[in-house]
């Protein structure tokens, strides 16, 4: 079901409206149907894996729940989506890590640079004590979080030259999403960082407005944004994830069989957007080079490791501190 963001609000308002029937009747008559929001565009692992969760919650449900898909930006940005989590009127969201972190800063913990070997160190410490950590203080913000999904290791792409060491960055000006932790990292690399909507990059891009961005290759290549920014570097300086997030208000629209099923449809559906990441993202390396106009080049890794070193103190001095030291310390094992 195609869905825009006026059709969406349109029809969530008709629902807080409705007499409220008691969730046995409703589903004695008809399927429960939930909507999900995301960024990516078709194509890309997240959407490909929504397609995936969707299909095992009509399956493990027994039709019982059914799941529209809203991608691309369709209900909004990142943080318009969370909001609509938060206040009822959406359902799920496969969010970015960088607008979860606006609701729940713990979570910039999980950005610092350098800080994992590869995705798969990453997941594997979500899928443990500081994964429930954060999961626990996103409740208290009206979010449920069914799973960690991998928003990939993150590369800078400009129109102006390759990048090799972080002079190269300096005084350029770098679209980072609303994170706070990605605007650190520019800072202290001495670039410019700017922030602009996904849905607006290509544009901004192809207009000068910046001269470069970042992002994992899977969002570069789906989003063709080789095609405004031949120069690829393979800084690798973050990993994130992808917070697949149910509003806590939604819970309640649906039976504790149908709560499992949809939690086990999410890590399901996680670990084959997980396989899809790393799948892509390792052809990507080998033929986005092949492109017409695009050059790759590797990175002076130390110089950046160096360059970016003194963040993590200073984010040891947020309220949270605590954490970050727990994270770096699990991280280096």
């Amino acid at each position: 079901m195609t869905m825009t963001r006026r059709t969406f609000l349109a029809g969530a308002s008709v629902v807080a409206i409705a007499p409220a029937f008691p969730a046995f009747l409703r589903r004695a008559h008809a399927a429960t149907t939930l909507t999900l929001g995301h960024g990516a565009v078709p194509g890309n692992p997240r959407a490909l894996a929504a397609e995936r969760f969707a299909a095992l919650v009509l399956e493990k449900t027994q039709g019982a729940v059914r799941i529209n898909i809203a991608g691309a930006e369709q209900l909004g940005s990142d943080a318009a989506m969370l909001t609509s989590l938060r206040t009822g009127v959406l359902d799920f969201s496969i969010n970015s890590q960088g607008a979860t972190a606006a609701v729940a800063p713990e979570l910039n913990a999980l950005g610092l640079p350098f800080l994992f070997r590869d995705p798969a160190h990453a997941l594997a410490i979500l899928k443990g004590p500081i994964g429930n950590e954060l999961a626990e203080r996103l409740q208290k913000r009206g979010l449920v979080a069914l799973d960690w999904w991998d928003n990939g290791v993150r590369h800078v792409t400009n129109s102006k030259r390759p990048i090799l060491t972080p002079p190269d960055l300096a005084g350029m000006k770098i679209r980072v999403p609303a994170d706070a932790m990605l605007m650190d990292v520019f800072r202290a690399l001495n670039a410019s960082p700017e922030q602009i909507a996904f849905g607006e990059l290509y544009l901004a891009l192809q207009q000068g407005v910046v001269d470069g961005q970042e992002n994992p290759l899977a969002n570069i290549a789906s989003s063709k944004l080789y095609e405004v920014n031949a120069f690829i570097s393979l800084t690798g300086h973050v990993w994130q994830s992808n917070p697949f997030l149910m509003a806590r208000m939604a819970q309640g629209k649906v039976g504790q069989p149908e709560l499992a099923a949809i939690r086990e449809a999410a890590v399901e559906a996680g670990l084959m957007q997980h396989q899809l990441m790393h799948d892509t993202n390792e052809k990507l390396a080998q033929t986005l080079q092949d492109f017409p106009g695009v050059k790759i080049n590797e990175v002076d890794r130390p110089a950046f490791q160096q360059a970016t070193s003194a963040i993590a103190e200073q984010w040891k001095k947020k309220p949270f501190g605590g954490l970050i030291t727990q994270l770096m310390d699990q991280a280096a094992q």
